[in-house]
Formats: C-alpha cells, sequence, structure tokens
C-alpha cells in the first residue's frame, strides 16, 4: 500500500470519532448500515456509528474469530454475513479493538448495499428495544427512473418527521442543505482521488482506498471529511504529477469487484506488489462516491440529487446495469483484467459472478478470475486456493499483453 502522510490525520480523525461516541453523554447514538443516508444524522446532531466498519476493524485486527464463534455460540448460524456475526459477537463479549460500540437510542438501516441488514437490524432492535427505522431502495433493473426517485424522496421526508419525533425537535432543513454541501465536497475529492489512479503507474491502487473510505463513510457530512478528503487529493494528484506509481514498474493494471478480505490485506499487497500488479479500481469504494455522479439536468432539488445517489450504487444495480457499469471500468482505467471476490457473507453482491465473469470477459475481451473467499470469516479462506487461482490469472494477462 502507497505510503501517505495523509493516513494520520485519518487515523486521529476516527480515534477522535470514537472517543467521543464512547464518552458523550449529550448526542444521542443511532447504529446506521453503511449504505444509509448519514446526512439526516449529522444534521441533526446525532452520531452514526457503523456495525459494519467495526466488523471489519476486527478482521483487520484479527480478532473476528474470536467474536463470530462467541455470536455462533450463542445460536446464529456461520451461514449469516460474517459482519453481522462478529458484531453479535462484540456485543456481547464487549469486545474488538474499542471494546464494542455504545449502545444504539435508535437505528437506521437502508437496503442499497444490503439486505441482510433488515433482519440484522431487527435482532438489535429487540435487543435494545429501541426504534429502527427502514430506507427501502429497489433494485435499478432499467436504471434510474422517476418513480424510484419520487420513492426514495418520500421515505427522506418521513425519516426527517421520525427524527423530530424522536429529539423532540424541528427538522433544520436549513442546516442540512449545509451538510449536503459538505457531502457533496467529500464524495467529489474521494471520487476524483480514485480516478487518479487512471494515471500510469497509479499512484494510488484498491488496497489504498479500501483503508482510505473510512470517514466517507462514519462523517460524511462533516467539515472535517470535506478537509481530509482534499488533502488525500492533493497528496494523491503529487504523487501523479511526479510519476509515483503505488506499486514499483507496475505491468498490470486489474478491478476488484466486492469486499476486501479484511485479514488478508497485508498478504494480498505483497502478493500483488511481487508480480507488480496494480489494483487500480474497485466497485466498493466506487459507491461512496457518487453524489455527484449523477445530476441530470432534470435532478437539481438537493432531495432528489441524494435520493439518485443512494441508489445508484453498484451492489444495487440488476445484473445488465453491472456488466456495462464493469465494462465502463475497465475501459476508462485502461486495464489489463479484473477480479471478482464471490464474498460468502455478502451474496448480493456475489450472486451471479461465474456467469459475470463470462458476460465481462466476452464484452471486453480481458481475462477475469473469481477467487472464493469472505471479507471477515478466515476459516472459510484457502491462501493455496486462492493464490493458485490469481497466479494462472495474471499468466492469461501476459499471454494477452
Amino acid at each position: 500500500m502507497t505510503e501517505l502522510k495523509a493516513t494520520e490525520k485519518m487515523k486521529e480523525i476516527l480515534t477522535n470519532y470514537y472517543i467521543e461516541a464512547k464518552t458523550t453523554t449529550q448526542k444521542p447514538i443511532a447504529w446506521i448500515t453503511s449504505g444509509a443516508p448519514v446526512e439526516f444524522l449529522i444534521s441533526s446532531g446525532v452520531i452514526p456509528i457503523y456495525p459494519e466498519n467495526y466488523a471489519a476493524m476486527c478482521a483487520a485486527n484479527h480478532q473476528s474469530v474470536a467474536l463470530m464463534e462467541a455470536a455462533e455460540a450463542e445460536g446464529f448460524s456461520q451461514d449469516i454475513c460474517a459482519y453481522a456475526r462478529t458484531d453479535f459477537g462484540a456485543d456481547l463479549t464487549q469486545g474488538g479493538p474499542v471494546g464494542g460500540l455504545p449502545a444504539p437510542h435508535f437505528l437506521l438501516c437502508s437496503t442499497n448495499i444490503c439486505k441482510t441488514v433488515i433482519k440484522w437490524y431487527e435482532v438489535v432492535a429487540r435487543k435494545y428495544k429501541v426504534p429502527l427505522f427502514v430506507v427501502d431502495t429497489p433494485f435499478l433493473h432499467d436504471g434510474l427512473t422517476r418513480e424510484l426517485i419520487d420513492y426514495t424522496v418520500r421515505q427522506f421526508k418521513d425519516l426527517e418527521r421520525f427524527l423530530s419525533e424522536f429529539l423532540g425537535r424541528p427538522f433544520d432543513r436549513d442546516h442540512f442543505i449545509e451538510v449536503l454541501s459538505l457531502a457533496r465536497d467529500a464524495t467529489d475529492y474521494w471520487k476524483k482521488t480514485l480516478y487518479l489512479a487512471k494515471a500510469r503507474p497509479a499512484p494510488i491502487n484498491s488496497l489504498d482506498s479500501f483503508i482510505h473510505l473510512g470517514p466517507i463513510v462514519t462523517l460524511r457530512g462533516t467539515r472535517e471529511c470535506a478537509d481530509y478528503y482534499k488533502l488525500l487529493y492533493d497528496e494523491v494528484n503529487l504523487l501523479g504529477q511526479q510519476g509515483i506509481g503505488s506499486i514499483p514498474e507496475e505491468r498490470y493494471r486489474v478491478l476488484w469487484d466486492n469486499l476486501p478480505v479484511w485479514f488478508k490485506m497485508r498478504r494480498l499487497e505483497k502478493f500483488f506488489e511481487k508480480r507488480k500488479c496494480a489494483l487500480v479500481v474497485n466497485t466498493y469504494a466506487n459507491s461512496w462516491g457518487g453524489i455527484s455522479d449523477f445530476l441530470d439536468p432534470g435532478i437539481t432539488d438537493p432531495y432528489e440529487v441524494l435520493a439518485a445517489s443512494y441508489l445508484n450504487v453498484y451492489i444495487n444495480f440488476g445484473f445488465e446495469e453491472r456488466i456495462k457499469y464493469l465494462a465502463k471500468l475497465i475501459d476508462e482505467f485502461s486495464l489489463t483484467g479484473f477480479i471478482m471476490h464471490s464474498n460468502r457473507s455478502c451474496k448480493p453482491y456475489s450472486v451471479g459472478m461465474y456467469r459475470l465473469q463470462e458476460e465481462v470477459s466476452q464484452l471486453t475481451g480481458k481475462p477475469g478470475v473469481v477467487i472464493e473467499a469472505d471479507q471477515n470469516d478466515p476459516r472459510v479462506y484457502s491462501d493455496a486456493q486462492v493464490e493458485t487461482r490469481l497466479e494462472a490469472f495474471i499468466e492469461a494477462m501476459e499471454a494477452c499483453l
């Protein structure tokens, strides 16, 4: 991974965020899914807590197995999402990097990244006896439509009423618009940073973006988040101008589809670096760069722009839309191939992946490979199997050069 000075600032921001969440007695806490409209919480003075992010931290720190085993001992099946099992275990044991998460006052769940979250958050709501608000975002089988935007905006207005009633004060729409502006600034810089990887050599790669997406998920809509991504952009842009690549002697340029394998980040980093293979773009990190992506001239209302951005995330696309999007990235980033992570935990992201790989390869003429793994559970991961497939994939790319 690229040695970036901005990394220390990111660690400082996230450390302060968790300290405030663990110690505050003045602000309400809401557990929220990674694809939910956090801007409503930020503008209402609510601290958003992301169980998914916390689970990823547990895996990256090699603490997820013990937590999942604690959850499984209580009856949670190994067949459900490893993020959910990790968080159930952390909640039961108050384990993990910061000693568990603070108890929620209410829950906010959106279905645009995952449908499992509904049942996950129902379990949490029952345990803590707190209200749960669900934002339903239908799949985009035929692209973005006016009906889908209107349907989502109506739910946003319902969320405003829910927050007003729960907090006992009127929802401040003027402040909300200010928060949206900051969110747009942050996501603009995030997308611009990710797209700097179009350069040869790429000054940033997907293993970097997996690490640096923390603030864009947790603190989108705050000034410190917007300032952080400008800082990150400026640093990566300078590396690009100087011709400094994240992978020395870059030879292969590859897309990564699906979530990272959090507990194997270091090993995969060394594997790809040794083979001069740069993961220059990925569908996961791109999911938080969308507020400015869909500014159709007919979509000018701030609520409609926000609805469009939350509907238009890759995992919420239908099969045909995914093929088009992957082909577009392969062309834009001048890729030599693509890797698809068939993620045991994330079935909505992984369904139909072998067929998807075939279709994208036929359309683009680029080799692809499917690796079978999991985002959080090392017990279902095989170094030998994954690396054998990746070696064959690199050979296939070499033959096409």
